[in-house]
């Protein structure tokens, strides 16, 4: 019964998003948040853990808040429309409101403070929702109307430089991807001054990224830095792919977490020059701490005999995780192989 609520609320999670994206109105895309915000929440309970009611709870009214001014923001719209008799009349200060809401929702820093902090008290799973899907709808529509001025480069780089300066100090393992997930908001919204397509390939490769990171801490049940030592000591090859994964992650040639980077890089260094520099030096702060997490865990000796390791590699249980990480270690390689083939 428990597993059937949680698909029931898992489907209408992903029917909202589709609904925010797909609405014609303002309205209609309030009401997919509303209902996405009202289906994450039961998802977030568990009966393990103690202190997801709490995080619940943040949630919840950190996502009211940004709904309510959302809303706010629409009738404005609205009101304003309705007095200039114009169909889409929207000023400044109702756009950064409405940019506001909408960074907010997605954890965007200087609004980021519900982020990390939700994202501790969360299993992998809800994690992974949270880090991927729930950036969907909130992207999609600042999407609608995002435009290169002071605000939204304030935002990039407020962004790029709370993410990777805030995981530096960090143990807890879901607080570095929360950290990092801030930083990578940063690339996201950079991606959308470009076009939406380039947002798609970089979210898309963010996503596998996760995936095959997340599916193998929840395989090992490893919240913290130090767990990394002891609980995948036995099995060299997993520990190999999630130091791979990590780097992959932070954006490191030749992983395909390079490529997505690689083309926003291209893209920037055009128009915005001082804003891709300042970037790319933040991104490298956030591959400082994943390199420390891969070299400490790679350079401590395993104790898996050698018989283990072929044994540990066709086992069927582990497949899904090897092929998530096999594309996100090999993608760019294969990547450029196939664009050079044809």
């Amino acid at each position: 019964m428990f597993f059937i609520y949680k698909i029931m609320f898992l489907s209408i999670l992903m029917l909202s998003t589709i609904i925010s994206i797909s609405s014609m109105s303002w309205l209609g895309t309030w009401m997919g948040l509303e209902i996405n915000l009202l289906s994450f929440i039961p998802l977030m309970s568990s009966k393990n853990n103690f202190n997801s009611s709490e995080s619940s709870m943040k949630y919840f009214l950190v996502q009211a808040m940004a709904s309510s001014m959302f809303l706010f923001s629409i009738i404005m719209m609205m009101y304003n429309s309705k007095m200039s008799n114009e169909i889409f009349f929207m000023n400044n200060s109702i756009i950064m409101i409405m940019n506001s809401t909408i960074l907010m929702k997605m954890g965007a820093a200087p609004f980021h403070f519900w982020f990390p902090e939700i994202m501790e008290n969360l299993n992998w799973m809800n994690s992974l929702i949270l880090m991927t899907w729930q950036k969907i709808a909130p992207m999609i529509i600042i999407s609608y109307m995002i435009n290169m001025n002071f605000y939204i480069s304030s935002i990039i780089i407020l962004s790029s430089f709370i993410g990777s300066i805030g995981g530096l100090n960090q143990t807890n393992l879901r607080k570095i991807l929360a950290y990092s997930s801030i930083n990578h908001i940063a690339w996201m919204l950079s991606s959308l001054l470009m076009n939406e397509t380039l947002w798609i390939i970089y979210f898309s490769i963010y996503s596998i990224i996760n995936i095959s990171i997340i599916s193998i801490l929840n395989k090992f049940n490893i919240n913290n830095f130090k767990q990394m030592f002891s609980y995948m000591n036995n099995n060299f090859m997993m520990k190999f792919f999630t130091m791979m994964n990590f780097l992959s992650l932070g954006g490191l040639p030749p992983f395909l977490g390079f490529l997505p980077k690689w083309m926003i890089i291209q893209n920037l260094s055009y128009n915005f020059f001082f804003l891709n520099l300042f970037m790319i030096m933040m991104t490298l702060i956030t591959l400082f701490f994943y390199i420390r997490i891969s070299y400490s865990s790679m350079m401590i000796s395993s104790n898996e005999p050698n018989f283990n390791i072929l044994k540990n590699m066709y086992n069927f249980n582990n497949m899904f995780i090897y092929m998530w990480s096999f594309i996100s270690i090999n993608g760019l390689i294969l990547y450029s192989m196939f664009i050079n083939f044809y």
